[in-house]
């Protein structure tokens, strides 16, 4: 990590301790080395930041979407952190690469797999792109939740110490894929990721996942309050 990496990690730790009331729940669940993948769902710019700020001794980077490379704090910013840019409008191979190669090295990657911010909070539906890395690497997925980082700066801004909540679920890893089933087993890894993030989720962010049969086994699983 460089010097002026470090800086700026310091820098946005002190903020958000400072600023935001950040709950998290199953840090336990993310491995202290190795390459693995924490796939969350995307509510805000701040869900970056928060999830570099895990109390985890070991280096995040995570994937930005290139249109902020030109912008003039964004993309400074993603450089200093080492983020990755990626073209989302394509099949973006090179970006591909080098998160596989940022894997490969041992770092925590974060990445969104529904590939774009939620508007009303609700689930997107999500894209094969983390499976696909995550098979081709080998690493683990560890599904998480974010809730509360879409009104994290409005609240900043009119002096409330907003509350985030990061729920860290258990990680799995993917199967060989079959060569006749490629495409469907990869739809259905795909669900199976979006579902184990939903369940950690209220029900009202469910989105495009709330009728899916996978969900709803996953909430059935799930300890009974009182």
């Amino acid at each position: 990590m460089s010097s002026t990496r470090e800086i700026v990690q310091s820098i946005l730790d002190h903020l958000v301790r400072l600023l935001v009331s950040v709950e998290v729940e199953g840090l336990e669940n993310i491995p202290m080395q190795g390459g693995v993948m924490i796939a969350a769902n995307h509510l805000s710019r701040m869900d970056a930041p928060i999830l570099l700020t895990l109390p985890v001794k070991r280096e995040v980077v995570a994937l930005m979407a290139e249109k902020y490379e030109k912008h003039w704090f964004f993309g400074w910013f993603g450089r200093t952190m080492g983020f990755i840019f990626i073209d989302r409008s394509k099949a973006d191979f090179s970006a591909f690469r080098t998160a596989a190669s940022a894997l490969k090295n041992g770092l925590l990657l974060a990445i969104a797999p529904e590939g774009t911010r939620s508007k009303d909070r609700r689930m997107l539906e999500g894209k094969p792109g983390v499976i696909l890395l995550a098979h081709k690497t080998g690493v683990p997925i560890i599904p998480a939740s974010v809730v509360g980082t879409d009104v994290m700066l409005k609240k900043i801004f009119t002096l409330q110490r907003p509350k985030v909540k990061v729920r860290i679920g258990t990680g799995f890893t993917i199967p060989p894929l079959e060569r006749e089933r490629r495409d469907e087993q990869l739809q259905e890894w795909t669900d199976e990721l979006m579902c184990r993030i939903a369940v950690m989720l209220p029900e009202d962010y469910h989105g495009f996942y709330s009728n899916h049969p996978r969900l709803k086994a996953l909430m059935a699983e799930q300890p009974q309050k009182g």
